[in-house]
């Protein structure tokens, strides 16, 4: 895997279908369970019915990430290259860098509003273009690196729910942005992990954010729905209304706390309880459970330690108080965040750790509210073992990549440093491309 420093980033982030010329696409999902690869070719967007073909798939056992950030640069970077290796023999095609899509980081969602004064002429792209400078000047996050930046409403004169301003008069344009930031210091240990690969990074997007293009419908978007990625180290929500994203959430609670939670409660070791979470782990009670003993190892190494055995029943006991507690407090959290939780809202639930038996039933009961598990919705040939809600956040980063939505600042420059009003869209008044000023041609 070489790098290539002459491909630019915009060519393969960000990219709409006009623009779909571009060398493969690569998505890499880092979690504390699994690190998965995709790969898509430029023959897999689909222009005809807004789908994609990935080309190739590779995912490992994650290894050296842990509570929210990388604790071992070696392990991990063995695994990410593992998983990418996996997915170019599968596509047939070399990647010389990749688009992580992680929640580690202690992710979070900032809303910055800004305002600018309007002159008697009708809004134009340069209005635009000034008021995303402007909103771009306010973005101050001491120790964190923003790496979403997305418009997500406009108003003139105090009358919001525009969706283009543009030949409208008034005195003053406002603007909402929605900006999703990480840990700098874990953004660092990112980038310097992809560098030990042997790969380029190319771009960061939150798990929830990309898991949300690949699960929702555009009506959910439209009328409101959460994204809750339940991914094995944290928990984290997406909540979108409007066709626009309103707010991120993350919690450093996952599936492997449950694991966790087994190993300690029935005294047996991570691995077994791993199998007992698997294979017979349930959030609700279920028929018969009462007379169903399970098996598990001993911990340690006592050869002559016997197995362990519980009661079935025991075991949701130890995994329902945990992930109701983690829906509780995502949910009270989301309340909290001034975005809201409005009735008519739907829940949609991605990431591996929903796929726990009983675990859409026990959401259902804490959002008081119709929930379903999300699967990628727009990538209809992939094989069933990449086809489920765990794979949701690696096939909405080629999603975006084909069909956008395209970001305020582009991810090379949200990958080189912190960004400032300089880096807003530039409009030249005889340039087509100036003039359109990037997705304010394509998104509105």
């Amino acid at each position: 895997m070489k790098k290539d420093k002459g491909q630019t980033v915009e060519a393969r982030l960000g990219m709409t279908a006009a623009h779909a010329r571009a060398p493969v696409v690569a998505s890499l999902d880092l979690g504390q369970t699994k690190v998965a690869c995709f790969i898509m070719t430029p023959e897999g967007v689909r222009h005809a019915d807004r789908t994609i073909r990935v080309a190739g798939v590779g995912h490992v056992q994650s290894r050296g990430v842990r509570g929210g950030a990388i604790v071992d640069m070696d392990e991990a970077a063995a695994a990410i290259g593992q998983a990418v290796e996996r997915a170019e023999r599968a596509a047939g095609a070399p990647v010389s860098g990749v688009v992580v899509t992680t929640a580690i980081g202690q992710m979070q969602g900032h809303r910055v509003k800004t305002r600018v004064s309007l002159g008697s002429q009708p809004i134009g792209d340069a209005d635009l273009a000034r008021a995303i400078a402007s909103g771009l000047d306010q973005l101050r996050f001491p120790n964190r690196r923003p790496i979403h930046v997305l418009p997500i409403g406009w108003s003139v004169d105090g009358a919001r729910g525009v969706r283009d301003p543009r030949q409208m008069k008034g005195s003053a344009l406002g603007l909402d942005l929605m900006v999703v930031s990480m840990s700098e210091g874990v953004f660092a240990s990112l980038s310097h992990c992809i560098e030990l690969a042997h790969l380029d990074l190319q771009g960061v997007a939150a798990a929830p954010v990309v898991s949300s293009l690949a699960a929702l419908e555009e009506d959910e978007m439209e009328l409101g729905a959460v994204c809750i990625d339940m991914g094995g180290g944290s928990t984290s929500a997406a909540l979108w209304g409007g066709g626009a994203l309103l707010h991120v959430e993350t919690l450093g609670v996952g599936g492997d706390h449950v694991t966790s939670d087994i190993a300690r409660g029935l005294s047996t070791s991570r691995a077994g309880a791993e199998r007992l979470k698997t294979l017979h782990g349930s959030a609700m009670a279920s028929a018969n459970e009462d007379r169903e003993t399970l098996e598990a190892p001993p911990r340690g190494e006592d050869p002559s330690a016997g197995p362990v055995y519980v009661p079935r029943a025991m075991l949701k006991t130890v995994i329902a108080p945990r992930v109701e507690e983690t829906l509780e407090m995502l949910r009270d959290r989301l309340r909290s965040s001034g975005a809201g939780l409005d009735p008519g809202m739907g829940v949609v639930l991605t990431g591996g750790a929903s796929q726990l038996n009983g675990v859409r039933e026990l959401a259902v009961r804490v959002f008081d509210r119709p929930v379903r598990l999300g699967r990628p919705q727009r990538a209809p040939h992939l094989a069933d073992a990449a086809s489920g809600p765990a794979f949701c956040a690696a096939s909405g980063v080629l999603l975006r990549a084909a069909y956008g939505p395209r970001e305020a600042v582009s991810a090379r420059k949200l990958m080189a440093r912190q960004i400032t009003a300089a880096d807003a869209p530039r409009v030249q008044s005889r340039s087509v491309l100036g003039r359109a000023a990037g997705w304010l041609r394509e998104n509105l």
